[in-house]
């Protein structure tokens, strides 16, 4: 199981030494990986080191720690922030909630409370990962099926193909289109595949037999009946209609 990587930011390094000599972060599967004494460090240090936990003061010099963590939320949205401070204020409380701050935890810290933290953030982001993995891999063969499809365009495609091609179940790949794409896998290359023809009918003099291969029809009249009825008009006046209205 691979380690959570944490940052450390306080400006008393007193504090810092603390938390690195008096807590036991292997035994909670973290590591210390850096540390910052303020905002604007801390900033550098979290797109440098891209930490999964950072463990940070309010009141730190520069930034605040709750400003950090503002401009923090939309370059690193996975990263957990646990607030330590000396203010037992609702306010600050209030701000950190907004903030959709893990925890918030008062000093002097109570290392067996700080440990029942951080085991629960740990159990919350390997949850985020074992969901998040699955879509970004169904993520990326989606992008490799669509991608193949537009290089393939004049070809034969079917789900066959695509099986075959890349090692997958037909079913799972019919499945997929509708799940990330949201149509159908007919659906979606008739749709390519007309685009493409519309692109050839208007930047080129290609006969309409042409622009149907070149589409992936084999038969123009196929694609013409397929035209037709998406389009409400044939190829030629598609064609005859644009040159009209240049």
């Amino acid at each position: 199981m691979k380690k959570l990587h944490v940052l450390l930011v306080d400006d008393e390094i007193m504090i810092r030494e603390g938390f690195k000599r008096l807590f036991d972060w292997e035994a909670h599967d973290c590591e210390v990986v850096g540390e910052a004494a303020d905002g604007m460090e801390a900033l550098a240090k979290i797109d440098m080191l891209q930490p999964d936990i950072v463990i940070m003061d309010i009141n730190i010099p520069i930034m605040s720690g709750l400003k950090v963590i503002q401009l923090c939320r939309i370059k690193h949205p996975k990263t957990a922030f646990v607030i330590v401070s000396g203010y037992d204020d609702f306010s600050y409380c209030q701000q950190a909630l907004r903030l959709q701050i893990t925890d918030y935890i008062l000093k002097p810290v109570n290392y067996e409370e700080f440990g029942s933290c951080i085991d629960n953030l740990k159990i919350s982001l390997y949850e985020n990962r074992v969901v998040n993995e699955p879509m970004q891999q169904e993520e990326r063969t989606i992008n490799g099926l669509t991608r193949y499809m537009q290089e393939h365009l004049s070809e034969e495609i079917t789900l066959s193909v695509l099986a075959e091609e890349f090692h997958l179940n037909a079913q799972y790949i019919s499945q997929l289109f509708k799940n990330e794409i949201g149509v159908g896998f007919l659906a979606y290359l008739t749709n390519i595949r007309l685009e493409k023809a519309k692109k050839l009918l208007l930047s080129t003099a290609l006969p309409i037999a042409d622009v149907a291969e070149q589409s992936g029809y084999g038969d123009y009249r196929v694609f013409t009946k397929v035209f037709k009825k998406a389009e409400g008009i044939t190829p030629s006046q598609y064609r005859r209609d644009f040159l009209e209205r240049k």
